[in-house]
């Protein structure tokens, strides 16, 4: 054991300047990502209302969440459904954009590129969503629909439950061209191009083929970090929901895992019960990022 704590030291001894230039980055990432992490699960053990000292309450939250809280139970059914849908289906957008927009010139590459991206930018460019989806016979879908002869009177789209869920959907998948979008872009470009001549010698045959065992492993890094911000963005999509259905949402249905967290973090501020939200949604990410990990890992094989 001595003898590898000493190599240990010696190895960080030899890269101690790689260290010292990585030191700035760790500290900020310790205390305000990691500590924040570890904070809100100890104090998911307690009871904790930002006026006295918490108090340890051992599982109780937890056992409150799961078995008395029935918004929440709705709130992970949202969610999960909402990341069903959205993640893999924006995930899988994101790629085939970017894969067909570069194969254009450099210059309309660059157009369509920041077409592409520019609504995952562009703030509370979603609240245009308001005016399509409008409740009175002047937002631009009901009208459409009066005008065709399809409805007698205008839906209230953002107030009947059968389409709220639906609709955050819609937004949310056009918003999804976003950061994981440019990586992939960024990964295509750096591709090695004798690789396809290779290939080709070795009996790739098709556009298929290379994008499996080519073009897929060799952009394995962008791949990943892709898919950690979809299944980050879709498992904590909450801005969406409150600006479109309200907060809360009619008989919660838009309700999801951020938005619970919210009202009881910033409404009510039962801190410790917020926490135990805050660490159930940490698990899901966590676990869904490592199966996701797994599966990029048999690409190209």
């Amino acid at each position: 054991m001595s003898n590898w704590w000493s190599l240990k030291v010696s190895e960080i001894k030899k890269s101690k300047h790689s260290y010292v230039l990585l030191a700035p980055y760790m500290i900020l990432f310790a205390v305000f990502t990691v500590l924040p992490v570890i904070m809100s699960m100890v104090l998911s053990f307690t009871y904790f209302n930002m006026l006295e000292f918490p108090k340890f309450i051992g599982w109780h939250n937890y056992s409150r969440l799961f078995l008395e809280d029935d918004i929440f139970l709705i709130a992970i059914k949202n969610t999960i459904l909402f990341a069903v849908i959205t993640g893999p289906v924006s995930y899988i957008a994101c790629f085939v954009f970017a894969w067909i927009i570069n194969e254009l010139s450099p210059k309309l590459r660059a157009f369509m590129t920041l077409v592409f991206y520019a609504p995952s930018i562009s703030g509370n460019v979603f609240f245009i969503w308001l005016m399509i989806f409008s409740g009175d016979r002047y937002g631009i879908m009901n009208g459409l629909l009066l005008k065709l002869g399809i409805l007698m009177e205008p839906i209230q789209w953002l107030k009947e439950e059968q389409y709220i869920l639906a609709i955050i959907i819609i937004v949310q998948l056009w918003l999804s061209l976003g950061t994981g979008f440019l990586a992939f872009i960024a990964g295509l470009q750096t591709v090695d191009r004798t690789l396809y001549e290779a290939g080709a010698v070795d009996g790739i045959r098709n556009r298929w083929q290379e994008l499996w065992y080519i073009t897929l492993p060799s952009m394995r890094p962008q791949l990943m970090f892709g898919a950690v911000i979809q299944i980050t963005t879709s498992l904590a999509v909450s801005d969406v929901s409150i600006a479109l259905a309200g907060f809360p949402s009619v008989n919660y249905a838009a309700e999801t895992i951020v938005t619970h967290l919210i009202d009881y973090g910033t409404t009510r501020f039962e801190m410790g019960f917020a926490s135990s939200i805050a660490t159930v949604l940490f698990i899901i990410m966590l676990s869904t990022n490592l199966i996701v990990q797994k599966l990029l890992r048999k690409v190209g094989e």
